[in-house]
């Protein structure tokens, strides 16, 4: 399984409610429309020293399936919504080898 891990640092001049309201009440609803997407989660950063705000894993069936999805109108429309949010997005592309679970 593909995943993409997303590390997301608000922009300036939003606080960190303002923050978690968009990811999870605005965007949330859009990353969900991404085609092919088969698990997706946010995780609201709590430790406001991380450098951090907010990390996204969006599991794919493959990179392709990935690629194919942000092709897509609603793939610009998820990533033109998280740049307008953020002064920095980080994404990390893996290969996701779970241990346990």
């Amino acid at each position: 399984m593909f995943k993409a891990i997303i590390l997301l640092t608000r922009r300036d001049g939003m606080a960190r409610d303002e923050f978690r309201h968009w990811m999870l009440v605005q965007h949330s609803p859009l990353a969900k429309q991404l085609p092919g997407i088969r698990r997706l989660t946010f995780n609201i950063v709590e430790n406001e020293d991380a450098g951090v705000d907010g990390v996204s894993e969006l599991w794919f069936d493959s990179r392709e399936a990935f690629d194919a999805a942000y092709a897509t109108e609603i793939g610009k429309a998820v990533a033109g919504d998280s740049l307008a949010n953020v002064k920095a997005r980080v994404r990390l592309l893996v290969d996701e080898q779970p241990q346990i679970g």
